[in-house]
């Protein structure tokens, strides 16, 4: 197999503007395709990639024998399902975070993926950046000192009650949608997992809209703040003993400004890494596709994403009072 040919479930922004994209031009994938029952939404995607084939099913697109591996830009609450039928249907799964609204429902994930010896995995696509690995390989080589805070932030306005992102029955909230990322990015640089967790929330019919949560990660202390209906804003500083790291555009790079690493060192100078123009997306798909086909490690896999999940289960609890 020189590629991996790829089907997508259903016409998400997110597959039209990015991903579906990132695998057009990924080396290894294949885009080949698309299941919708709308000729509206599937027009945009004929139009860029004009031998798209087109299901009217999601189950239709499942059976087709020349499909290896599915995206699935579904609504939050159909993530689990959708992942094990796509497993069950003999297709690799890469699916949009959060994969799962409960870490108990990753143990259905990874039974089918043990079962099926297929890969499955959550859509981390911050995980697949250098400007994330460059932070991880930093702190790691001691190039700020001793790590004692992380502080983030993740914002976008959102007023749509129609949009998924504000329906609390479709896994909606701001936590589920971006709080996720200071959260992963800070297991993922650090390797360590919150022993403790602190949250307020301020909700809307059931979704949170505005978050703050503290997390203790041993010695080293996380605090984010995240919300759907404030300016747009997004950051990660890792604060040291000695030095600290600042990441300018850590989730959407290239969209939200500039992509760059600052890091102030323990000699008082301040270095400045470029990573404009890096697809991460495009990475993400490539890392995958290198998986299946070499054996080669995913960042993400199944258990990693269940550790992020039941961390959100416990910030889920306090912030709601549960």
């Amino acid at each position: 197999m020189t590629h991996l040919r790829w089907g997508v479930l259903g016409a998400a922004k997110i597959a039209r503007n990015f991903v579906c994209p990132a695998i057009h031009q990924a080396e290894g994938a294949a885009l080949v395709a698309l299941a919708t029952q709308s000729a509206e939404k599937a027009q945009p995607f004929l139009a860029r990639y004009p031998g798209l084939r087109i299901h009217d099913s999601y189950e239709a697109l499942l059976q087709d024998p020349d499909i290896d591996a599915v995206y699935v830009p579904l609504p939050n609450h159909l993530h689990v399902e959708w992942t094990e039928r796509a497993l069950r249907a003999g297709k690799h799964v890469l699916c949009e975070k959060p994969i799962a609204l409960a870490a108990s429902e990753i143990d259905r994930l990874i039974a089918a993926r043990d079962e099926t010896g297929l890969m499955a995995a959550e859509a981390f696509m911050i995980l697949h950046h250098p400007q994330w690995q460059r932070a991880r390989d930093l702190l790691k080589d001691g190039a700020i000192g001793r790590l004692r805070h992380v502080d983030g932030v993740f914002t976008y306005r959102n007023t749509d009650a129609g949009n998924i992102r504000n329906r609390a029955e479709m896994g909606g909230g701001g936590i589920y949608d971006i709080g996720v990322y200071p959260l992963i990015g800070t297991r993922f640089v650090t390797g360590r997992e919150p022993d403790d967790v602190v949250a307020r929330f301020e909700l809307e019919s059931g979704v949170d809209t505005f978050a703050r949560v503290w997390a203790e990660f041993g010695d080293v202390s996380l605090s984010f703040s995240c919300g759907m209906r404030l300016h747009p804003r997004q950051e990660m500083v890792f604060h040291g003993e000695e030095g600290w790291l600042r990441l300018t555009a850590p989730f959407n790079a290239n969209v939200y400004g500039p992509t760059q690493l600052h890091w102030a060192r323990p000699d008082g100078t301040l270095m400045i890494e470029d990573y404009s123009g890096v697809d991460h997306y495009r990475l993400m798909v490539e890392a995958f596709c290198a998986s299946v086909q070499q054996g080669l490690p995913f960042a993400c896999p199944l258990e990693f994403s269940q550790g992020n999940q039941r961390a959100l289960d416990r910030i889920l609890t306090a912030g709601q009072g549960r």
